[in-house]
Formats: C-alpha cells, structure tokens, sequence
C-alpha cells in the first residue's frame, strides 16, 4: 500500500475539521461498573453517535478530504453496516450519491438504516464473493471515489477523534488514563486512538479486544507480524469479521498497542446485558467487546483509571 501513515497531528486536524459534523459523545462514569472493576472507568458511547456507531467519524473526515469536484461523482463503500450506515450519513451531509457494498447476511437494521440515508445497496455474499473487487467495478463505472472502512489515512484519523475526546475530558476531570481498551476489527478505531494517546496520554496502555475466532489483530501483535483469520469463527460480532489487520492499521498498532484481549460470544453477551441494565445503552455484539473485555478480568485492573469505547449500537433488541 502506498499510502502514507497519519500521524497525531492529523487526529487534531480531523477533531477541527468534524466540529459541527459529528455527534461529541460525552465521557460516562458509573458507580457500579467501578465497583464490578476495581477500576475508575471512562466510557465513550459511540453509541449515542448520529448513526449509532463511531464509524461516522472516519466517513465523514474521508468525504470532507475530497475535493469537492470528486467529491460530487458520489462515493462507494464495502461494510458489514457500520461503516455503510457512516459514508451513506455523510454522503447525504453533502448531496453526494453513495452505493454500498454490504454482505447479504447483513443485520436487517443495519441494511434499514443504510437505505435510510439514501444510499444505493447492493449485497453480496461474504464467503463466496469479493466485496472489494465489486466495489472496485462499481469505482471503475460510475466514478466514484472508494472510501474503504479501515485502512486509510483520513479514516484512521477521523476514528482517533473519539479516543481524543476521551483523553481531554478525562484530563478536565483531574484524571490520566492508565489503561485504554478498543475494539478491532480491520483496527482503524485503534490506530486512530493510538496516534491521538501516544500524543496526550503517552503512558497509557493499550490494547485492542476481539471475539475469539477473529483474533487476528491479537495474534498480530504477538507476533509481529500480519496474520489472516480462517473465516470461520462465531459470526455473532458482526462488525468485527476482518480477514486481516489493514497495512496502514497494523503498522501503526504494532509500534505503539500493548496487546490485544480476546472473549467469547458468551462474555459479550454479559457486556451486552450489563450494558443495557447498567448504563443504560443499547450496544451490539461488536460494539460491547472492550466492555466484554474489562467485566471478563482479562487485564488487571484495581485502582486504575481505564478508558473504553462502546463502539457499536446497531442491533436487532430481540
């Protein structure tokens, strides 16, 4: 990939250039969640975001990167939802038309709400067919710009904004994060979280959560190098089915994440209930794995100050 990697000066840009664009979710504390952790812990709710998902941080930076002449012959996009839901939200921002590349076994409120925002869909099977090659003939015809969901530097840095709010309200708060915990599918969110805290939290750790089955950012880090996932894991996480770590993402998460947590359906599950009787917030199964990843005790935790992001909230509620 020839692309250059972001750089934390491009989070603050990307903070700057969304203001008006996005939703700033605010830093939620609870008493319980604490107590259940032995930890002060921070929330960021993306799922309070305008299309229930973080996502809508990154499409909307890519978009607004465009020169506005590209930017009017519409856009494309692949994604299992989220990222459909947040280039089909921004493309509507600006007029602009957008076709989305989903897998047919998409959840039907994800599809929903694509549609609703007036984006042209066109499903595909995830184990059978390509998404980017479609994507791509759809590019070639149409010309339209790809905004691809992860692995791109206006994207990586759109989706830092988020773990950037964090930093700064922890701060106004009187508190440094120790620990930070995000989900990683492609590990955009990541990546971006990381350049925005290697700047204004240099000694927090961090570390990415993942189902068991799509571990691939985990097991990358470990190792130190890229490794694929065998498709063949738990679809339950639906947000998070990545083959592999994204060029750009892993380059980026190699150098500054700590490691990576790994939890069951089972684990994410409980988030999503703790969640939802808790905090109060409707998350979905992707969307709870760093919370999944906390309740679980799969880092060490009493006395620390830890950040997390509830990435996710597009689910079916039966």
């Amino acid at each position: 990939m020839n692309q250059r990697l972001p750089t934390p000066q491009d989070v603050h840009t990307a903070a700057a250039r969304l203001t008006g664009c996005i939703v700033r979710t605010p830093m939620l504390r609870n008493a319980m969640l604490d107590a259940a952790t032995g930890a002060t812990v921070l929330v960021k709710p993306e799922v309070l975001q305008r299309t229930g998902s973080f996502k809508l941080r990154g499409a909307t930076n890519a978009l607004l990167c465009l020169p506005e002449a590209t930017r009017a012959r519409g856009v494309v996009a692949y994604s299992s939802g989220n990222h459909a839901q947040g280039v089909a939200c921004a493309a509507a921002s600006f007029g602009v038309p957008a076709t989305i590349i989903m897998p047919s076994d998409a959840p039907a409120i994800k599809r929903d709400s694509t549609a609703f925002w007036g984006a042209k869909i066109i499903p595909y099977d995830r184990f059978t067919e390509n998404r980017e090659a479609i994507a791509a003939a759809v590019a070639a015809e149409t010309g339209a710009t790809l905004i691809p969901p992860y692995d791109h530097p206006d994207i990586i840095a759109g989706q830092g904004t988020a773990a950037l709010e964090l930093a700064m309200d922890a701060a106004t708060a009187g508190l440094t994060l120790d620990l930070f915990i995000a989900p990683a599918g492609g590990g955009g969110l990541m990546a971006g979280s990381a350049l925005a805290l290697s700047d204004v939290s240099p000694s927090t750790s961090l570390h990415t959560a993942e189902p068991e089955g799509w571990d691939d950012t985990a097991r990358s880090l470990a190792t130190g190098e890229r490794l694929r996932n065998d498709m063949n894991g738990s679809p339950f996480c639906d947000a998070l089915l990545s083959p592999m770590p994204g060029a750009l993402t892993f380059a980026i998460n190699q150098r500054l994440v700590t490691s990576g947590f790994t939890v069951s359906d089972v684990e994410v599950r409980a988030a999503q209930k703790f969640a939802a009787r808790t905090l109060k917030l409707v998350t979905e199964p992707g969307g709870a794995v760093a919370l999944a990843a906390l309740l679980s005790g799969k880092a060490t935790l009493h006395g620390k100050v830890v950040g997390l992001i509830l990435s996710g909230g597009n689910t079916e509620l039966e």
